[in-house]
């Protein structure tokens, strides 16, 4: 992963650390959580009705970030074209989110533990190139189903610990029902930085990762609108990695089952080929072959 998890690939000793990973990052957010949770997304989606219909990302998909110094956090809110209730039940299976989080460039591993109480996912995160799992950086989520109902579906993965002082990782996934057989979905990440992870993130952005752009358009001080880039733009191609690969497991399902994985990697690699000024980093042939390895070395635990 990245400094913002698994968005870009830090190329700095031990900056490296920090940023392959902490976009896969996440914060406890026990003090921010609505008291009821579909309501209140169902309340965003109205929001949102007029940004998601015109989305210059793509229609129905909306894609935004914050550049708090201590908290970064990346929000994908999408609507999908899959019942409600297929996706519900996909992701209320842990090792599903291991078959779509592996589809990710920067996730070099993901195993569920489901004889865990709650289960826990291990993950290995670094570069976009093939490494050995001890040149990894390892994070064990904890895996919560935190509301479930015939039109509302929340999962969150959180750990507490991560690389260079990083703490409080949360990946969320929140799902209602819309009419046509359609959902909406909402995922978050959000991560807590100290003074370290801070300093590696820096570094990056004012060196490799200076000319990587994300998906908002900004205006700063009367200049041309541009790009975000820094801490934003990370967590903003995290995002959409993380959104892509979602989808993409979604769509497989309709593959014979020996068949599925293989599609889901041509789907992920075709669809972040059209974002590629933001997500670009690896050839088709290079990512498939790198996916592939990896998938078999996750079917043995770490």
């Amino acid at each position: 992963m990245n400094p913002a998890p698994m968005g870009f690939t830090l190329r700095l000793r031990p900056a490296a650390c920090v940023a392959a990973w902490v976009v896969l990052a996440s914060q406890s957010l026990a003090d921010t959580v609505p008291a009821d949770p579909a309501a209140a997304l169902r309340a965003r989606y109205a929001e949102l009705g007029q940004q998601l219909e015109e989305s210059p990302i793509q229609r129905g998909l909306h894609v935004e970030s914050n550049e708090s110094t201590s908290t970064p956090r990346g929000d994908a809110y999408a609507v999908i074209q899959y019942p409600f209730a297929t996706v519900a039940a996909a992701f209320a299976k842990p090792e599903n989110w291991c078959e779509s989080m592996i589809l990710h460039l920067n996730v070099q591993y993901c195993r569920a533990n489901t004889r865990d109480q709650p289960p826990r996912l291990s993950a290995a995160v670094g570069k976009n190139t093939n490494q050995p799992l001890d040149d990894t950086h390892r994070i064990d989520f904890n895996y919560k189903i935190t509301a479930s109902n015939a039109d509302f579906l929340g999962v969150e993965l959180v750990a507490m610990d991560g690389p260079l002082g990083t703490t409080n990782y949360r990946i969320a996934l929140e799902l209602i029902a819309l009419p046509d057989q359609r959902a909406f979905m909402h995922i978050q990440y959000s991560y807590t930085q100290g003074a370290l992870a801070r300093y590696a993130s820096g570094v990056y952005f004012s060196t490799t990762g200076r000319d990587k752009v994300g998906f908002t358009w900004v205006h700063e001080d009367g200049d041309a609108p541009r790009l975000v880039r820094g801490t934003r733009g990370a967590l903003e191609r995290n995002t959409m990695r993380y959104y892509l690969a979602f989808d993409a497991y979604l769509r497989s399902l309709s593959s014979p089952v020996p068949q599925r994985f293989g599609h889901s990697l041509e789907i992920w690699f075709a669809d972040t080929e059209r974002f590629a000024r933001q997500l670009r980093e690896v050839r088709h042939d290079d990512y498939i072959a790198m996916k592939r390895e990896q998938y078999l070395r996750q079917q043995s635990p770490m």
